[in-house]
C-alpha cells in the first residue's frame, strides 16, 4: 500500500534569505473565514469575543496575538486564524474551515517594505501601514493577504495553489532589493 504524507505549501521551497531578509513558511493553526449572518454581526462579533477574547477587527485591521488572531478578510468577512472556533458561533454566522487553502509566509528584515513595494500596489510607509493592519491586495498577479505585525515583518496569506509562485516572485524581489545593497 502506498503511504501518503502531508506537506505543508512551501514544503521544500522556504526558508530563503536575501541579504537582511527572510521569507519563511507559517502555520496559522486552523483558518476559519467567518461571515455573519443578515443583521446578526454585531452578535457574532460578541460571541467572537466571549469565547476567544478577541475583538471584530475593523476594516483594514487584525486584532489579536500569535497563535489567535481575527483578521479582516473583506466586506463582512473575518478570518479567525489558530484556535478552532467556538461551536457558539456558529449561531451567528457562517463558519468555513480554509486551513488547507491557503499558504502563508513571514517576510521579515530591514528590506522587507523595499521588497513588498516591488510587488504590491498599496502604500507601505510606517506612516501609512502600520502594525495591525491588513490588506486585501495583488501580488504581483495573485490576491493575497498582507497584514503587518511588526516594523520590519510582513505576513503574507496566498491561494496554496499559488504557493510556489507566490515564493519565487518573493524570492526574486528579495534577491533585487539586495543587490542594490
Amino acid at each position: 500500500m502506498v503511504e501518503l504524507a502531508a506537506l505543508s505549501p512551501c514544503a521544500g521551497l522556504l526558508p530563503i534569505a536575501h541579504g537582511d531578509v527572510t521569507l519563511s513558511e507559517v502555520d496559522l493553526g486552523q483558518i476559519t473565514l467567518m461571515r455573519p449572518w443578515a443583521g446578526r454581526q454585531a452578535d457574532l462579533a460578541a460571541a467572537l469575543k466571549d469565547a476567544h477574547g478577541l475583538a471584530w477587527p475593523a476594516p483594514g485591521r487584525a486584532t489579536g496575538r500569535a497563535g489567535q488572531r481575527a483578521i479582516w478578510f473583506g466586506l463582512d468577512q473575518v478570518v479567525l486564524a489558530g484556535p478552532s472556533p467556538d461551536p457558539a458561533l456558529a449561531s451567528f454566522g457562517a463558519l468555513v474551515d480554509q486551513s488547507d487553502g491557503w499558504a502563508v509566509v513571514r517576510l521579515e528584515g530591514e528590506g522587507a517594505i523595499a521588497v513588498l513595494s516591488r510587488l504590491v500596489p498599496i502604500d507601505l510607509r510606517p506612516s501609512v501601514f502600520k502594525r495591525g493592519h491588513t490588506a486585501r491586495t495583488q501580488l504581483q498577479h495573485m490576491p493575497v493577504s498582507l497584514s503587518k505585525l511588526g516594523d520590519r515583518a510582513f505576513v503574507i496569506m496566498g491561494a496554496r495553489s499559488m504557493a510556489q509562485t507566490l515564493v519565487e516572485d518573493l524570492k526574486t524581489a528579495m534577491a533585487g532589493v539586495a543587490a542594490r545593497g
